[in-house]
């Protein structure tokens, strides 16, 4: 494993419809929610949300209304994805630091999207799916339970609002630093 002292927490919103995308549309990273936490006290040191402009689809008002992400939010704050890789790499040393999101659905859109785009993957190989580790840690749940329904086993409030990244990485970093108390 990479450096476990801090761990980063990655949690990503992507564009999504209601039911198909429109034709010639796929779905594509619209924010990466990111914290940093200090593995032993749990302490989130860096949180942001990086405002992704997507490239080949358009915010729909499903996921609006999920996300609270607008299209008209990207075109104005948002960074092409390259740039949302390389603050990454050079505000978060991702590619030297132990991450963790909460499933594989990050892991695979950041590789597959990063592969899509012709880019270098920015993260390091050091992975925990906290997700997984919380269904083996915890002492009644043995099936994987969705991030929202962690919180609740656990007594603690889910912050923020649901589905924005950069609130997500952070209720992620209250559930993986149960875990790690717990194992």
């Amino acid at each position: 494993m990479k450096t476990t002292d801090h761990i980063l927490i990655i949690d990503l919103e992507a564009t999504c419809w209601d039911s198909r995308p429109p034709r010639g549309q796929e779905s594509e990273i619209i924010e990466i929610g990111v914290c940093v936490m200090d593995a032993k006290t749990g302490e989130i040191s860096r949180n942001e949300g990086i405002l992704v402009r997507p490239q080949y689809s358009k915010v729909s008002p499903f996921c609006t209304e999920l996300t609270t992400i607008t299209q008209k939010m990207l075109d104005e704050e948002g960074v092409l994805f390259d740039d949302a890789l390389d603050i990454l790499r050079a505000e978060y040393h991702s590619e030297h630091l132990t991450w963790a999101s909460y499933g594989n659905y990050d892991l695979n859109m950041l590789q597959n999207q990063a592969r899509r785009f012709n880019l270098d993957y920015p993260l390091s190989d050091s992975h925990i799916n906290v997700k997984t580790l919380f269904g083996c840690v915890h002492p009644t749940i043995r099936k994987s339970v969705g991030m929202s329904r962690a919180l609740g086993e656990l007594n603690l409030k889910l912050e923020g609002t649901h589905h924005r990244g950069v609130d997500d990485a952070k209720n992620i970093a209250k559930i993986l630093h149960w875990c790690l108390q717990n194992n």
